[in-house]
């Protein structure tokens, strides 16, 4: 008689993120896709926002098992997002994840905030170690944030990547727009806006009559572009840009390779 063929295992979804462990946003990512698969989360024990990639070199790392979602194994971790994932794969997990989800983020990480952003650090993180990886962002800093439609996209998304076998460097850099989820349009893949920060630091004086400086900023889309995240999210549909790690400029380096005499 035949061997009963071995029930498919469900693919193991590693949830991080840089608000911190008992953030409402990760919180809602879990609840979105704790029916797709078997959800580990580990995620820093703080708010680790602005972070990028940094790594702790110079002080101990310490993970703790905490229950904080139902029947959800769970982790915080002293150190940052990418601290996060490393000790993820190779001291809870001890394997690589199927995918790797990164959110959901209080905040925009669309355009340049990419390279500031914890949250998207993690999911750069995993997509080097060869995991497919997704970044979510919900343009509201509230803690008291509606992620309902954040919740229902970030499903059907990953939904689509967990349906078939993707490129083991696949990233993807999602952002909600701050409307409710019946105003959704849709989705959009989009390239990422040239906008940044126009930037100042406040001086203040301390209670010592120092002065310390505080950075403020205004956000600036200089790009006019109606295929840009950017643009995407001001006309209410969620924003989907494919980023990579390798930060070459090809078409640069071809023409150095001809120009440059040594």
């Amino acid at each position: 008689m035949a061997k009963a063929k071995k029930a498919k295992e469900k693919p193991v979804i590693l949830v991080t993120n840089d608000d911190g462990v008992t953030a409402p946003g990760i919180r809602n990512l879990v609840e979105a896709v704790k029916d797709l698969g078997k959800v580990v989360v580990v995620a820093p024990d703080k708010p680790q926002s602005g972070m990028g990639h940094a790594i702790t070199i110079g002080f101990p790392l310490r993970l703790q098992r905490v229950h904080l979602m139902d029947d959800v194994e769970t982790w915080q971790c002293s150190g940052t997002p990418v601290d996060c994932v490393k000790l993820a794969v190779d001291k809870i997990l001890h394997r690589k994840p199927d995918i790797c989800l990164s959110g959901i983020n209080h905040g925009a990480n669309h355009s340049i905030n990419v390279i500031y952003s914890g949250t998207m650090s993690a999911a750069i993180e995993a997509s080097i170690e060869s995991i497919p990886s997704i970044g979510f962002s919900l343009l509201n800093f509230s803690m008291e944030a509606d992620f309902s439609g954040a919740q229902k996209y970030a499903k059907l998304i990953v939904e689509q990547m967990l349906s078939r076998k993707q490129d083991k460097h696949l990233c993807l850099n999602v952002n909600f727009p701050n409307v409710d989820a019946s105003l959704i349009k849709g989705v959009k893949v989009c390239r990422q806006a040239y906008a940044k920060y126009v930037e100042d630091f406040d001086e203040r004086k301390d209670p010592t009559g120092k002065n310390y400086y505080w950075l403020t900023g205004e956000f600036k889309n200089f790009d006019k572009g109606k295929d840009t995240d950017v643009w995407a999210l001001e006309h209410n549909f969620v924003s989907v840009v494919p980023v990579q790690f390798d930060l070459t400029d090809y078409k640069l380096k071809k023409e150095l390779e001809t120009k440059l005499k040594f």
